[in-house]
């Protein structure tokens, strides 16, 4: 799995995309074989460090950028690149901003963008290569081929995950109207979200890279997750235990945190989320109902909330009678029939599902 990229390193990306004006200017100095560097910021802070070049201040254009690009100095560009502020300029970042660049332009780039923290576009004469700077980091942007490649494998990777998520949550599910959950059943599925999540990023990622050649990878990524966070939030809110030093928004958190050996490890799972008192994987647990109930259609989230604090766990929720539910504020008469069938319903396709 790719390394994580910064939020600030894809909104770069994304201003470099197939089909934005700013990428048709780069393919334009590509082709006619020039380099380039250019400052995707005109705030007070790049202007300290300009020296020399001239005053632009004209409307963004990918044929006046790669004209500009025939200078050796530097292109400013405004923040949203609608405007070149200044062009032919001569870059002066701190000196003693460590860079592992080895070229002149490539090391102004890297130390730019680490003393500012703006991003920075080198485009390579010789190596005929884009690299983007943010902060710390450097990202090679690659041809769309081979990115598109790497998009579909993963969405091929992401296929077999959510398969084998929905696996889990389905018998998770026969488990919870069977009364018979442990710890080890939470975190399977728990660990299986946060796998599905990472690759979705990743996605992502390729997606927001390949600008408007990624629509297909987009549609697709959209329609394997689904409603995948809500399920995810749905079964922390069902077992994790809080307090007024722990919250949900702690689990999740903690969860993604971890790192991908680490991840494998159910055992960290569960000490991460808090979800097993002393350590034991294999202690029975309760559900709230929230995932249970959140499956019948048209339940509002208040009415959800109300019937989770009345009857504090699934197995007293499916066993209550109508007169029961009733009483529940916003539930009436309709909502509690529906509640009550739609609840046997599901445990009875959780059970057929978990058996055949």
């Amino acid at each position: 799995m790719s390394p994580r990229r910064s939020p600030a390193l894809l909104e770069a990306l994304a201003q470099v995309a197939p089909g934005t004006p700013l990428r048709e200017g780069i393919d334009r100095i590509l082709q006619a074989g020039m380099g380039a560097l250019i400052v995707i910021s005109d705030s007070a802070d790049v202007l300290n460090i300009c020296s020399g070049g001239f005053l632009l201040d004209a409307a963004y254009s990918p044929q006046r950028l790669s004209e500009l690009a025939k200078m050796d100095g530097a292109i400013i560009v405004a923040t949203d690149a609608g405007r070149i502020a200044r062009a032919n300029v001569h870059l002066v970042p701190n000196p003693n901003v460590p860079t592992s660049e080895t070229g002149t332009r490539h090391r102004t780039a890297e130390r730019v963008a680490r003393s500012i923290e703006v991003p920075v576009i080198s485009v390579s004469q010789r190596m005929q290569v884009i690299a983007v700077y943010t902060a710390d980091e450097k990202y090679q942007i690659e041809p769309v081929p081979r990115v598109v490649n790497r998009a579909n494998q993963a969405l091929q990777t992401l296929e077999r995950y959510k398969m084998r998520l929905d696996q889990v949550s389905g018998a998770l599910a026969a488990l919870e109207v069977e009364d018979l959950v442990t710890a080890r059943d939470v975190a399977g599925v728990l660990q299986r979200t946060e796998m599905v999540r990472r690759i979705a990023d990743e996605i992502e990622g390729y997606i927001i890279e390949l600008g408007d050649d990624g629509r297909l990878a987009r549609l697709q990524l959209e329609e394997l997750l689904g409603d995948h966070d809500d399920e995810r939030r749905l079964v922390v809110q069902d077992y994790v235990q809080t307090d007024a030093s722990w919250h949900l928004e702690q689990a999740t958190e903690g969860l993604s945190r971890l790192g991908t050996d680490d991840l494998l490890d159910l055992e960290l799972v569960g000490a991460v989320l808090h979800l097993p008192p002393g350590g034991d994987l294999d202690v029975s647990m309760t559900p709230r109902g929230y995932r249970m109930l959140s499956r019948i259609p048209r339940l509002p989230v208040g009415v959800i909330d109300r019937v989770v604090e009345r009857f504090s766990g699934l197995p007293k929720i499916m066993r209550a009678n109508l007169t029961d539910l009733e009483d529940v504020e916003g539930v009436g008469e309709l909502r509690a029939r529906a509640i009550k069938e739609g609840l046997s319903r599901l445990a009875e396709s959780s059970i057929l599902d978990r058996y055949t």
